[in-house]
């Protein structure tokens, strides 16, 4: 039988080969899984032009995904240093790459992106376009704007953000409620600009169905962008935000209708005591499709370390419904992040996500940890810096500052609680000077 998506193989009750690699990462069945691809629950973002990937799940009962953002800017334009990037973010375990290159040539390494890399790629095709036509993004037209996007989808792309959602009703929200920060999305702010400069709708949402006949054909999966996210904590939960949040829970259903794969992509900053709320309106407006945020940032206070303040709101988002985080480096408000700031927020993020995952009750989710406890419970250090989520980073540190006894650490030495415990209840005795 003959299938077009991964969510229409699904609802025919076909098991591909891309459902089955999934549902044994995620220790489920895969008929289970299939379920879920064809309720849009979880999503299997897979181009059928991209061979190289080993396909990941997303959505609910899954362990929650990271993404990593990256690519060349009129600033830092160097293809070479930028693919560097991508090979350490596969080697950090991230399983998924978002290139955001709007200058040079984005095709170039798009492709190369591509072939090398078996996580699943996402872009933006409004920055390409951009980027790429050379033109002033007034003169852009409506036919321009969807050939970047089937050129993106043919090189193998598996995910697009495309802001469908700021429509005209939604750009007067915007407009009529002051915000402190306006649009910070990127794509976002600059289709508004479009709408504005040229005072059309939106195209995106106004030619949807052709923007699903690509999808369709390739078996994109449409990441549903969120261009009136909260850029600050003062901003979230507004009138923009929500109006535009339904209006892509309504684009999900005729997504869906055409067997496209959606994710919803969601806030951005937020203060700690909005993040649950917020996972559960997404939820519920968006009819359980999988919910990608960017972090959300707790605070606005601390540029350099945004990889923490984004840490704590992913933890707590994923927690509460969140599916897919997106990484935030200590550059993020300041500069492209370099290999060793896309290392830090690669951990960081990875640890939210983990801590998440224990928190939903995934599967196996406590295991590492409870692996982790027993090491200690033992003294075994290398089996702990084994087990550790960075080695490299635990191994430095036991061996910059070496203790007098090999089975103990610096910090407590011969009054280590394991060790001695350890010996009190085998019946030894302890010695401590």
């Amino acid at each position: 039988m003959k299938y077009t998506t991964q969510m229409d193989a699904a609802k025919k009750g076909i098991i591909t080969e891309q459902m089955r690699i999934v549902a044994a990462k995620e220790n489920m069945r895969p008929q289970e899984l299939a379920e879920l691809v064809a309720a849009g629950k979880v999503v299997i973002p897979a181009n059928k032009g991209h061979v190289s990937l080993s396909p990941e799940g997303i959505g609910t009962g899954l362990r929650t995904k990271i993404n990593v953002n990256l690519g060349v800017s009129k600033d830092c334009c160097d293809i070479h240093f930028e693919l560097d990037k991508v090979k350490r973010a596969i080697e950090l375990k991230a399983e998924a790459i978002m290139d955001l290159s709007c200058y040079g040539k984005t095709q170039e390494f798009r492709r190369k992106l591509v072939e090398i890399s078996s996580a699943m790629i996402g872009t933006v095709p409004m920055y390409d376009a951009v980027g790429m036509l050379d033109k002033e993004l007034k003169d852009i037209t409506v036919d321009e704007f969807f050939a970047v996007v089937e050129r993106h989808a043919q090189d193998g792309v598996d995910f697009m953000t495309v802001h469908c959602g700021i429509n005209a009703v939604t750009a007067e929200r915007v407009k009529n409620n002051k915000r402190l920060t306006n649009i910070v999305s990127r794509g976002g702010s600059l289709l508004f600009a479009w709408m504005e400069l040229n005072n059309r709708e939106n195209p995106f949402f106004e030619y949807f169905d052709r923007l699903l006949d690509i999808c369709e054909q390739y078996d994109v999966t449409l990441s549903l962008g969120d261009a009136c996210r909260p850029g600050s904590i003062q901003d979230s939960t507004d009138a923009a935000q929500i109006e535009e949040l339904i209006v892509l829970g309504e684009l999900t259903k005729r997504a869906w209708a055409r067997n496209v794969q959606v994710m919803i992509e969601g806030p951005g900053h937020m203060a700690l005591n909005e993040i649950a709320a917020n996972m559960m309106l997404e939820k519920k407006l968006c009819h359980g499709a999988p919910f990608y945020v960017l972090g959300p940032v707790v605070t606005d206070i601390a540029p350099g370390y945004d990889h923490i303040t984004s840490a704590i709101g992913g933890a707590i988002a994923a927690a509460n419904g969140a599916d897919f985080l997106c990484y935030v480096t200590p550059a993020e408000h300041l500069r492209l992040p370099t290999i060793d700031d896309m290392k830090e927020g690669i951990i960081a993020t990875r640890i939210a996500a983990h801590a998440a995952d224990i928190a939903k009750g995934i599967p196996g989710a406590r295991d590492w940890d409870n692996q982790m406890s027993a090491a200690r419970a033992e003294v075994d250090f290398p089996r702990m810096i084994e087990l550790a989520i960075d080695p490299e980073k635990a191994r430095r540190y036991r061996e910059e500052s070496k203790p007098e006894c090999e089975d103990t650490c610096t910090m407590c030495g011969k009054m280590c609680p394991m060790k001695n415990m350890k010996k009190i209840l085998n019946g030894e005795e302890i010695t401590l000077k």
